[in-house]
C-alpha cells in the first residue's frame, strides 16, 4: 500500500483536503467546513478523499507518512470575539498599557475610511478589561539587571484574584522581560501550583522583543485563544490516533512551514493567518521546481483577496500583525488582503453614482444571489455569470446550478440607476474588482520597492483564475499560472503538505556601531542553540538541521528597521563592511536611492534565527511528451460571452482543463473549466499547459500578438 501526505486546510466555507501518493498522484476532496466542531469537517474532508482513492477512512490514516494541518480556530475565535477570559499580570504601573494602544488605535495605514476619518474612529472591545489586570512589584532596568526583585506574595494574591474572577488563561508580561526572563517565569511556576488547569504565556517565551504595547497585545492574544486552540488540537489529536495515524502531526503557522501540534498548543497565535501563509508556501515549492525566483502569489475565494510576494526566491516577511484594530508582534510572511471575493457585494452610491464592490460579503449563505439561498443584493459571482464567465449548469462541477435570471435581474436593477446596459454594468463590476486587486498588488511590490514586471503570477482560490489575466495584465506582467489545474482552488492544503518543519527565534539586543563582530556571532549562536534544541525535542537529528540568520538594522535615531541576511555565525571584523552595504542596499530599495546617509551611526536591534528541517515533499513529474493536440474529449460546447474589448457578446470556446494536456495551445479569447475554478482568458492573450500540468496564460498585448 502506497504512504501519502496529506495537507488540510479549514477554510470559511470549505475544508479542502490534498492527498499526494508515492508517485505524487494528487487527489483533492472538499467538504462544508463545521464551525460547531471543525475536527468533523477536517475528517469528513479526508473521508471524502479516502474514498476517492478506494480506502476508508482509517487505512488512509494508517498509511500517511505526514500529515500537516492548517487551522482556522484561533483566527476565528478572535474575529468571532469568543476567545476565553482572560487575565493578565503586569509591572505594576503599566496595568493600562493594553487600552492606551498606541496613537493611532490600530487605523493609520489599514482602512482609508477610519483614516481620513479618525475622529469617528473608536478603540476596539477590550480583549482582556481593566477588572482582570493586575500589577504587581518588580522592577528590571533596559540592562537586564534587577533593580526591584518580584514581590512573590503581590503575585500570590494576584493569581487567587483572577481564579477566583473564574479566569481560563492568564497572560503574564513585565518590562524589560526579554533581558531578564526570571520573573515571568516565577510567575508561571506560582500559577501552575495554585491551578495547573490554567492556560498561561509569557512575552518572555512568546515576543521576546522590546516595544511594551505590541508585546502585551500578543501574549494576552495568545491567552485569549489558547484553551479553544488547545482543546481542538487535543481533541483531533486524539481522534486521528483512533483512526490509526501513528505519524507527528504538524501544524501550519503563519511564519512558514509547520511547527508540532505541542508548540501550537503552546503557542496558538502562531496559527493566526497561517492558511493564506500555506498558499505562499506551495507557491515557492513549485516555483522552485519551474525556476521562477519571483512570484507574486494571489488566492481569491469567496470573501477575500489575498496577496504575498517571493522576491529572490524568499517570502516577503513582517514582523507586526493587526487583528480588530490590535498590533502585535509575530514573525510572518507577509500577507495582506482587501474584503475582494466572489461573494463581494456590489451596491450604488446614491451621491456620486458610482459603483461600489465590497468589502462587505454575502459569504455562504444567503451567499450570491444566483445561489438562490436568499440573497438580494448582487454580487462578483452574480457578474461573472451575467457575463458568461461562468455557466449556471456547470459551476463547481456541475455540483450546483446557479439562477442565472435571478443574478441576471439583480444587475439590471443597479444597471438602471447608472443609465447602463446589464453587460455594461456586469462588466463595471468586474472591472472594479480587478483593479481594486491591482492595486493591493502595487502596495505589496512597488510601494517596497519592488517592480511587478520583474514578476511571475501564481493565481489560485476558487476565483482568482477568473480574473488573474485582467489585473496581470494591469500590472504589466507577462505570465500567469494557474497551479496544478483543479488543485488550484485547494491550493493552500497543497502547501500545507509541501511545507518543510521551522521555528523562528528572535531576540532583542540594541548595539550601536562600531560593532563588535564577536558579540554579533554569539548572539546569532545563542538563538541557534535554541532552536536546534526545540529540533531536537520534535524528532530532529542535528543533522537534518538547517538555520538561516538575520539581523534588523536601522539608523540611530531612526525607527524604520530592515533586515539584512547574515551568511554564516563566524561573523569576522572584515566582515562588517559588507554588513553595513547590504544595509545601506535594502534601505535605500525600499526608501528611495539616496534615502540613506552612510556617515550616521547604525544600529542592530533584533537578532533572528529560522531553523528548519526538511520534510517529504511532493513528487511532480515533467511530461515526457508534449502535443499541440487538443483531446476531443476536453472541447465543451461554445458559451456567449461578453468581452469588453470588444463591448459585444461572442460565442467563445470552452475547454474542460482536466482533459488539457502538456503543450497544448489554445488562443483567446477563450474559457478553461475544471471542478471548482474557472480560467477566463481575454482576447489578445493565449492560454498553455506546461511540463508540469499547470495552466499558464501568456500576457501579450493585442498589438503585439497581430504584430
Amino acid at each position: 500500500m502506497s504512504e501519502y501526505l496529506v495537507g488540510v486546510d479549514i477554510g470559511g466555507t470549505f475544508t479542502d483536503c490534498v492527498v499526494i501518493d508515492d508517485a505524487g498522484a494528487v487527489t483533492t476532496a472538499k467538504a462544508p467546513s463545521t464551525p460547531d466542531e471543525f475536527a468533523r469537517g477536517m475528517l469528513d474532508a479526508m473521508t471524502t478523499a479516502a474514498g476517492s482513492l478506494g480506502l476508508s477512512i482509517t487505512e488512509l490514516c494508517k498509511s500517511i507518512r505526514l500529515l500537516a494541518h492548517g487551522t482556522t480556530v484561533g483566527t476565528n475565535a478572535v474575529v468571532q470575539k469568543r476567545g476565553d477570559k482572560v487575565g493578565l499580570i503586569t509591572t505594576k504601573g503599566h496595568n493600562d498599557v493594553i487600552h492606551i494602544m498606541r496613537g493611532s488605535r490600530g487605523v493609520s495605514g489599514r482602512d482609508v475610511r477610519k483614516v481620513t476619518h479618525f475622529p469617528e474612529s473608536q478603540k476596539p472591545e477590550p480583549i482582556v478589561p481593566k477588572r482582570l489586570i493586575e500589577g504587581v512589584s518588580e522592577r528590571v532596568d533596559c540592562f537586564g539587571a534587577a533593580v526591584v526583585d518580584l514581590n512573590e506574595d503581590e503575585v500570590v494574591a494576584a493569581v487567587d484574584r483572577l481564579i477566583g474572577a473564574g479566569v481560563n488563561a492568564i497572560a503574564v508580561c513585565f518590562l524589560w522581560s526579554f533581558k531578564h526572563p526570571d520573573h515571568e517565569q516565577r510567575v508561571r511556576a506560582i500559577i501552575h501550583k495554585r491551578a495547573p488547569q490554567l492556560f498561561v504565556t509569557c512575552s518572555s517565551d512568546l515576543v521576546p522583543k522590546w516595544g511594551e504595547y505590541e508585546r502585551t497585545t500578543a501574549v494576552v492574544l495568545n491567552a485569549y485563544i489558547g484553551p479553544l486552540t488547545s482543546g481542538y488540537l487535543k481533541q483531533l489529536k486524539r481522534r486521528l490516533n483512533d483512526l490509526g495515524y501513528r505519524q507527528p502531526l504538524q501544524i501550519t503557522q503563519c511564519g512558514g512551514g509547520t511547527i508540532s501540534v505541542e508548540k501550537a498548543m503552546e503557542a496558538p497565535l502562531l496559527t493566526l493567518d497561517s492558511g493564506p501563509v500555506s498558499g505562499v508556501t506551495g507557491s515557492k515549492y513549485l516555483g522552485d521546481l519551474l525556476g521562477y525566483a519571483n512570484i507574486i502569489t494571489t488566492d481569491m475565494g469567496g470573501t477575500s483577496f489575498d496577496v504575498g510576494v517571493i522576491h529572490d526566491g524568499e517570502p516577503a516577511f513582517s514582523y507586526m500583525s493587526l487583528v480588530n484594530q490590535y498590533e502585535y508582534f509575530i514573525p510572518k510572511v507577509d500577507i495582506q488582503a482587501i474584503g475582494n471575493g466572489g461573494g463581494s457585494l456590489v451596491t450604488v452610491d446614491e451621491a456620486t453614482r458610482t459603483l461600489r464592490v465590497g468589502p462587505e460579503s454575502a459569504g455562504a449563505v444567503p451567499g450570491p444571489v444566483c445561489y438562490g439561498r436568499g440573497g438580494s443584493v448582487p454580487t462578483v459571482t452574480d457578474a461573472a455569470l451575467v457575463l458568461g464567465y461562468i455557466a449556471a449548469d456547470s459551476f463547481a462541477g456541475g455540483r450546483m446550478t446557479l439562477d442565472h435570471a435571478a443574478a441576471e435581474t439583480a444587475i439590471a436593477e443597479l444597471a438602471v440607476k447608472l443609465d447602463m446596459t446589464t453587460f455594461e454594468c456586469a462588466a463595471g463590476i468586474a472591472k472594479i474588482s480587478e483593479f481594486q486587486m491591482a492595486d493591493l498588488i502595487r502596495k505589496m511590490t512597488i510601494q517596497k520597492g519592488l517592480d511587478p514586471r520583474d514578476f511571475v503570477l501564481f493565481a489560485f482560490g476558487g476565483a482568482g483564475p477568473m480574473h488573474a489575466s485582467v489585473f496581470a495584465f494591469e500590472l504589466g506582467l507577462q505570465k500567469v499560472v494557474i497551479p496544478q489545474k483543479k488543485m488550484a482552488s485547494t491550493w493552500c492544503a497543497f502547501g500545507a503538505a509541501s511545507a518543510d518543519i521551522r521555528h523562528i527565534h528572535e531576540h532583542v539586543d540594541i548595539m550601536v556601531s562600531p560593532f563588535d563582530a564577536g558579540q554579533l556571532s554569539q548572539a546569532l549562536e545563542s538563538l541557534k542553540e535554541r532552536s536546534s534544541e526545540q529540533l531536537l525535542r520534535e524528532g530532529v537529528a542535528e543533522s537534518d538541521q538547517t538555520f538561516a540568520y538575520s539581523i534588523d538594522m536601522r539608523h540611530k535615531g531612526q525607527i524604520n528597521e530592515v533586515e539584512v541576511p547574515v551568511e554564516g555565525l563566524n561573523i569576522a571584523s572584515h566582515d562588517l563592511d559588507a554588513l553595513h552595504d547590504s544595509f545601506y542596499a535594502r534601505y535605500e530599495q525600499i526608501y528611495g536611492k539616496g534615502s540613506s546617509f552612510r556617515g550616521a551611526k547604525l544600529e542592530v536591534v533584533t537578532f533572528r534565527v529560522r531553523g528548519s528541517a526538511v520534510t517529504p515533499k511532493p513528487v511532480l513529474s515533467p511530461a515526457t511528451d508534449l502535443t499541440p493536440d487538443i483531446p476531443e474529449g476536453a472541447v465543451r460546447p461554445k458559451r456567449s460571452i461578453y468581452w469588453t474589448e470588444s463591448a459585444t457578446t461572442q460565442d467563445t470556446p470552452v475547454y474542460d482543463g482536466e482533459q488539457l494536456l502538456p503543450g497544448n495551445v489554445i488562443s483567446g479569447p477563450v474559457v478553461v473549466e475544471t471542478p471548482d475554478t474557472t480560467v477566463v482568458v481575454h482576447p489578445g492573450r493565449m492560454i498553455s499547459v506546461d511540463v508540469y500540468g499547470n495552466l499558464e496564460i501568456g500576457l501579450v498585448k493585442p498589438e503585439e500578438t497581430n504584430g
